[in-house]
């Protein structure tokens, strides 16, 4: 499952509940039970990208059921997965465009 992204407050302005904290001097931190860095937003993104790609892998491997043993397997949970897949590499694609154009945005700026 995805967790959510934690981000640090560090001035009195932004939006949020957390604690301010001084990023001066300060670096993220390495939880002790995995390798990954909280609060990485590259490690976010691989992390729904493989989300997406497990869901991929789950319909295909639930269609291919279908076909070889279909009584095994329910016609409908075959089309929920299908659907499941379908909206989340839909989404994945309008996550990845938006990002792509707002960095274009970013650097066109003058």
């Amino acid at each position: 499952m995805i967790s959510t992204l934690q981000l640090l407050r560090s001035d009195e302005h932004h939006v949020g509940t957390a604690p301010i904290t001084s990023l001066v001097g300060k670096t993220v931190q390495k939880t002790e039970t995995t390798s990954k860095v909280q609060g990485n937003f590259e490690n976010y993104l691989l992390d729904a990208l493989n989300y997406v790609n497990g869901k991929q892998t789950s319909s295909d491997a639930i269609a291919q059921q279908l076909i070889v043993d279909p009584d095994s397997v329910d016609v409908h949970d075959v089309t929920i997965a299908m659907a499941e897949a379908n909206l989340s590499l839909s989404m994945a694609q309008a996550v990845i465009d938006r990002i792509i154009k707002g960095w274009t945005e970013i650097t066109t700026t003058r």
